[in-house]
């Protein structure tokens, strides 16, 4: 049994590394790993905290320098410092799960082999969308039929709670409904859910995506047992 879980930038390192839910996060798995011997784990890291500042910084010093009247930030380049901060993500990942991690840490999901390994850690690939597009690519090569969307969030709304005050959270939301609220564009650095570009081939691929708030770890147990948790479930 393959579990992947997209592990939002926002958990890993929201500004620096947050060390206290890495080591909760790998115990927990480690729980997993060692009381089922035939479960497996993919993790896509997200950016999070040096993908923001690193892409203000490109966006704020080009735009003063101007170059000559071309358009002074270009989305490409942002997404490729964006891409760059998930693999350090990645590689830090990778590190704290040692003998459970064989290979090397995966950039380009279409490559990816069978992993001999427990664990297989993955980073942002290229400019176009975030690694969450990553992680639905990566479940529809080995089989998972769900994606589990771990971020700063605790349930997905009905609209953006930051700008409508009637949004209210759902257990449950079909991809139409969904799409509808996050649109289909994807801008680097786009604070969402789930990545427009994922949840478009999601949808067409007819995988799962469960979002929940990655630092309740009890919770996440409850997820990854098949218990009831806390969350929203998008089909």
């Amino acid at each position: 049994m393959v579990t992947v879980i997209s592990l939002g930038g926002s958990i890993v390192a929201p500004e620096g590394v947050d060390e206290e839910f890495l080591k909760g996060f790998a115990a927990l798995i480690r729980e997993f790993l060692e009381g089922d011997k035939g479960r497996k784990f993919i993790f896509v890291t997200g950016g999070g905290g040096p993908a923001r500042a690193w892409q203000n910084a490109y966006r704020n010093v080009a735009s003063a320098l101007a170059w000559n009247g071309v358009e002074p930030v270009v989305p490409d380049e942002a997404d490729w410092i964006g891409v760059m901060a998930t693999r350090l993500n990645a590689q830090l990942v990778k590190a704290v799960f040692g003998p459970y991690c064989g290979e090397p840490v995966v950039i380009n999901p279409t490559e990816a082999g069978a992993f001999t390994g427990r664990v297989l850690v993955a980073a942002g690939w290229k400019p176009g969308f975030s690694s969450d597009y990553d992680a639905t690519l990566l479940a529809e090569k080995f089989g998972a039929k769900t994606v589990v969307n771990l971020s700063n969030i605790e349930k997905v709304y009905t609209d953006d709670p930051r700008k409508n005050p009637d949004a209210k959270p759902v257990d449950s939301i079909s991809w139409k409904e969904f799409r509808a609220i996050t649109g289909d564009e994807w801008a680097p650095g786009k604070n969402v859910p789930f990545d427009p570009v994922a949840s478009r081939h999601a949808e067409q691929t007819g995988i799962t995506v469960i979002c929940a708030a990655g630092k309740d770890l009890p919770n996440l147990k409850k997820l990854l047992s098949g218990a009831p948790f806390t969350g929203t479930t998008i089909s």
